[in-house]
């Protein structure tokens, strides 16, 4: 069964571990990326904010695996 996963500013995300979601705060662009590379193997969607998303850049998000969404702003 795949997890699901949110990257992101602290305040953002983390509400989300109410729900089950597997949250990984990352308030820098450099946390964002090492939050992203660490990712366990069973993660099958992530949830990011605008920040993270950016931080990434869209090379990591046009992927197929794991599949990603971007919070409204």
């Amino acid at each position: 069964m795949t997890r699901l996963a949110a990257i992101g500013e602290r305040l953002r995300v983390v509400g989300l571990r109410t729900v089950g979601v597997a949250v990984f705060p990352a308030d820098a662009p450099d946390t964002v990326r090492a939050a992203w590379r660490d990712l366990p193997a069973d993660v099958g969607l992530v949830i990011l904010t605008p920040a993270a998303a950016d931080a990434l850049g869209p090379e990591q998000l046009d992927g197929q695996d794991p599949l990603t969404a971007v919070m409204p702003p």
